[in-house]
């Protein structure tokens, strides 16, 4: 059903595909080319283990979907804690209302090999196309978030974290009026991270107002999306300080264009801001989902400062800041959840331009559940990408 109430009227070559997908002039695709069962890697139960299984059913593109072929998807610190069970939802308390057994993943790169009965809006689908698989995966276009063009808020959307399967698998069925279409030149192997982290560290770093030549920290600045945030950050014009620990994680961090970097593990974070800036730096961006990461986070900041916050620890920790201190230094606090379609499309193009550069890892598909154990170490410097298929 349209949500406007309009059937579109479709193209010949796009009809075709609905009725014969393996006549497509994009690909030379029979059925035998979409098999009936594939690999995924399921969760039964928050906090269970990761279960590959080899003959879960491929599913099938209802009215007005799209069968993608999963590439690459990366791996996002929130299926962690979803698959933990400690994801907390905006009243503090673990999130419970996942679809179970849940197939997890939202940083995924798919190409469409499929298109199911009724679509309606057919500009720009093809077989052979490339998509994003998102977090948010369905909207309404109604509520007025919606309307608004902030619809990662929309009232009666379902994403691919807690309600819809996701890219831990070969293939995906999503929805054709919600589509991440992505340009064709763009490398799917470095585009997954792109459409969560890089999302939402774009949109932090928006959402702070920063200028060219202000002071901007990253808490957090060598991990899958701090190491974005210092990148756009800099392509607003920003000097960008960066603040982690770990081996290696210096000379990473100043190697994506930071100016400064700083070991939390050594010396005091604060005291070395106001070293650095004089007054204190303009705005602070804060990605750990880790709760010592949001310390005296609004320490950091001059008169006016915005902070923005990313990572979502786990429980109900609090920013251990007066309110006076926010009322007198008229500081902003601003809250980031990922962004929408069309800023995602803007982070996107600045990485398909070469102005941001995600520094990636990529491993074999087997390899989720090592990956969960290195990333609640804290182990990896930059953002791990899976290959899920040839």
């Amino acid at each position: 059903m349209s949500y406007l109430g309009i059937k579109a009227t479709l193209p010949p070559d796009i009809l075709s595909n609905i009725q014969h997908p393996q006549t497509t002039p994009h690909t030379k695709m029979t059925s035998l080319d979409i098999p009936q069962t594939q690999t995924v890697a399921l969760v039964h139960n928050l906090g269970g283990e990761v279960e590959f299984k080899h003959d879960y059913p491929v599913p099938k593109p209802g009215r007005n979907e799209v069968l993608a072929k999963v590439l690459y998807t990366g791996v996002c610190q929130s299926d962690l804690h979803t698959k933990s069970g400690t994801a907390a939802g905006p009243d503090g308390n673990p999130i419970t209302k996942i679809k179970l057994p849940h197939i997890g993943g939202h940083e995924g790169i798919g190409r469409i090999v499929a298109l199911g009965p009724d679509i309606e809006h057919g500009d720009g689908l093809k077989i052979g196309g490339l998509v994003g698989i998102r977090f948010s995966s369905r909207i309404c276009r109604r509520c007025e978030f919606c309307l608004a063009g902030t619809e990662q808020y929309c009232v009666a959307s379902t994403n691919h974290l807690h309600h819809e399967d996701g890219s831990f698998q070969q293939y995906i069925a999503l929805d054709a009026d919600y589509l991440t279409l992505l340009p064709d030149d763009v490398d799917p192997m470095v585009m997954g991270p792109v459409l969560c982290a890089g999302l939402t560290a774009y949109k932090a770093v928006l959402n702070t107002n920063v200028r060219p030549g202000c002071w901007l920290v990253v808490v957090g600045a060598g991990g899958g999306l701090g190491h974005l945030a210092v990148q756009y950050a800099r392509a607003q014009g920003a000097l960008v300080i960066g603040v982690d620990t770990g081996v290696g994680k210096g000379e990473f961090v100043k190697s994506l264009g930071a100016q400064e970097y700083i070991d939390f593990a050594i010396e005091d974070p604060v005291q070395r801001v106001q070293e650095i800036t004089g007054l204190g730096a303009h705005a602070a961006v804060v990605t750990a989902g880790n709760a010592k990461a949001f310390v005296h986070a609004c320490d950091m900041l001059r008169v006016g400062g915005s902070l923005s916050c990313v990572g979502i620890p786990p429980g109900r920790p609090c920013l251990e800041t007066p309110i006076c201190t926010i009322v007198i230094k008229g500081l902003r606090i601003i809250g980031n959840l990922v962004g929408s379609l069309k800023e995602c499309m803007e982070a996107v193009d600045l990485v398909r331009r070469g102005v941001v550069n995600p520094v990636i890892q990529v491993r074999p598909f087997k390899d989720l559940p090592q990956v969960y154990q290195e990333m609640e170490k804290g182990d990896i410097s930059g953002r791990i990408v899976l290959q899920v298929t040839e």
